[in-house]
């Protein structure tokens, strides 16, 4: 994949987190949109720190108290701090990963993504959450006799049609063994103001935004038939907060419902 693929005019999900985290990856049409929804939703860049957050929370959680070694993270983004498999090799060196995103800048970028401890093994793939059969079965470092961590953050709500990303995600865990977690996070009006939610509804129907908030009970379906781990379905703030963190957003501020459940 080359740089020569990218359409700059147009908004991509990653480069706009890239911007809100104050990464230098992106372009124009990516910081116009980031500002864009910054009006209709003003923490968003707050609730894009807690969600890398609560990433690194899940992972450690993953990694350590689960005993993962294999994670399949799709909607990557642009690498920063704290990437899954930086987080998953402090906790067990040999932990091996597979990174899935859409977006030809990560692949530009895929290689800082790919550094790996000797013990594990890092893997980047060009591909789209739509085509779950596309990602199964390009998945040659992680054994689907072991359990795996499915992380889907901040990814599903770019699907606008509620019942389809439901069925994307069951198939997904489905072709998963027994033991193996799924993690996501997904942005939600529940929490806001009527004002802040009107506004936020008027961004998506003129075009403006391109994220499908979803209520808690449309959450909480993609984890039917799975063992929710406490604290279960909350704000990411408040799952698992760590006390020593330099920020505390309130779900107002972070708007995204978390969870990791397991597999029976």
């Amino acid at each position: 994949m080359t740089i020569d693929k990218l359409d700059t005019g147009v908004p991509h999900p990653a480069r706009r987190y890239n911007y809100w985290l104050g990464g230098k990856d992106n372009f124009a049409a990516d910081r116009e949109s980031g500002d864009l929804l910054a009006k209709a939703y003003p923490a968003a860049r707050t609730a894009a720190r807690a969600n890398r957050a609560f990433l690194r929370r899940a992972v450690g959680f993953l990694a350590g108290e689960a005993g993962i070694r294999q994670f399949l993270d799709i909607g990557t983004g642009l690498p920063t701090a704290d990437n899954t498999h930086q987080v998953a090799q402090r906790v067990a060196p040999e932990s091996r990963i597979v990174y899935v995103d859409n977006d030809p800048m990560v692949m530009v970028h895929a290689r800082a993504l790919l550094t790996s401890t000797p013990e594990g093994q890092t893997r980047y793939l060009e591909a789209d959450l739509r085509d779950p059969a596309r990602i199964l079965t390009s998945l040659e470092i992680l054994d689907l006799s072991q359990p795996v961590a499915l992380i889907l953050v901040a990814v599903v709500h770019f699907l606008p049609e509620h019942a389809r990303s439901v069925e994307i995600v069951r198939t997904l865990v489905d072709a998963l063994p027994s033991g193996s977690y799924l993690t996501m996070t997904m942005a939600t009006t529940d929490f806001l103001t009527p004002e802040l939610k009107a506004s936020w509804d008027e961004s998506l129907r003129t075009g403006r935004s391109d994220v499908h908030p979803r209520t808690r009970a449309g959450f909480e379906e993609f984890f039917t038939g799975l063992e929710l781990i406490e604290p279960g379905v909350s704000a990411i703030s408040e799952w698992r907060p760590d006390p020593a963190a330099e920020e505390h957003p309130t779900p107002v501020e972070a708007s995204l419902f978390g969870a990791v459940a397991r597999k029976p």
